[in-house]
């Protein structure tokens, strides 16, 4: 007789193999939902079209009733939104370790990713991001994931996966497939290129002096980035034209902006020698959202 974790091992291993056999059959095409953990069972699924689509890029806070997170982009997209429970022999490291799985054969690189509390409170994941108030857990038994592929034809692919436990101790899986339209910037896969990171949005304020709203994650990835050999780190200031304010002065606190912002740069390990900026000010308008007002916008380019 089969001992019955032998038998259940047994199942969850050839799974595993099926899964990964039929992503590198298909010829791990991203524009292919992403196949589902095999130990789970569909709950409900939902188109999403929409100009300005939410995804973050750091961790999550609500301040004031408003959603703040130091990377985050409103995105053109079009796709599918899965929600899945898994068995109860099954548990969230699996399922994650399987996704992983697929967007790796896949070619896919992870563009954010946290764990547990560092990702914020799932009340608003569930409610406020994602639209489903079953992902409604426990902040310590969370995780979120986004990551970037790039299809044959040059289309490029978000997928996002989002686990949690419940207070009932039921665990859920939330996936993104997400296409994105033309013209969307998004934080580390804006060029489809590997030579390229960015651009970083880093909103400013002040004139005389400077304040920068972004995360410790932001500058960690920076630095790694920009540690990598023969990397140039570009920073392009940005400012608004205000109603009483000359053009002179609107250039000069966006010099003001990027070359203090240099400074924070050197001070974290990037030498001033690997920078190079360029002042814009209110010249250059752009059309995305995200990318308006007083900014440095900040790219690592390999050489």
């Amino acid at each position: 007789m089969v001992n019955c974790s032998a038998a259940q091992w047994l199942i969850k291993s050839l799974g595993g193999m099926l899964v990964l056999l039929a992503t590198l059959l298909n010829g791990a095409l991203a524009s292919g939902f992403p196949e589902p953990f095999p130990q789970s069972q569909l709950e409900n699924s939902t188109r999403i079209q929409s100009s300005g689509h939410l995804v973050l890029f750091s961790p999550l806070r609500e301040v004031n009733d408003e959603i703040r997170s130091g990377t985050m982009a409103r995105l053109p997209v079009s796709g599918e939104g899965r929600m899945y429970q898994l068995n109860r022999d099954a548990s969230r490291n699996e399922a994650r370790g399987h996704y992983r799985q697929v967007l790796q054969a896949r070619g896919a690189s992870i563009l954010y990713e946290c764990s547990g509390v560092s990702c914020g409170r799932s009340v608003i994941w569930a409610n406020r991001i994602f639209g489903q108030a079953m992902l409604n857990g426990r902040d310590s038994e969370q995780d979120y994931l986004v990551a970037g592929t790039l299809d044959e034809d040059g289309t490029r692919w978000l997928t996002l996966v989002y686990t949690v436990t419940r207070g009932n101790l039921r665990e859920y899986v939330w996936v993104e497939h997400l296409r994105l339209g033309d013209g969307a910037v998004v934080p580390g896969f804006d060029t489809g290129s590997d030579r390229i990171f960015g651009p970083l949005i880093v909103p400013y304020e002040g004139g005389f002096t400077y304040q920068f709203d972004w995360e410790a994650t932001d500058r960690r990835n920076l630095r790694e980035r920009a540690s990598e050999e023969d990397t140039m780190v570009v920073l392009v200031g940005f400012s608004s034209l205000g109603a009483e304010e000359s053009l002179d002065d609107s250039l000069e606190r966006a010099r003001g902006a990027t070359e203090s912002l240099s400074e924070v740069l050197a001070r974290i390990g990037i030498s001033r020698e690997q920078q190079k900026i360029l002042v814009v000010g209110p010249f250059i308008p752009m059309e995305n959202p995200e990318r308006q007002g007083d900014r440095v916008e900040v790219t690592v380019i390999s050489r």
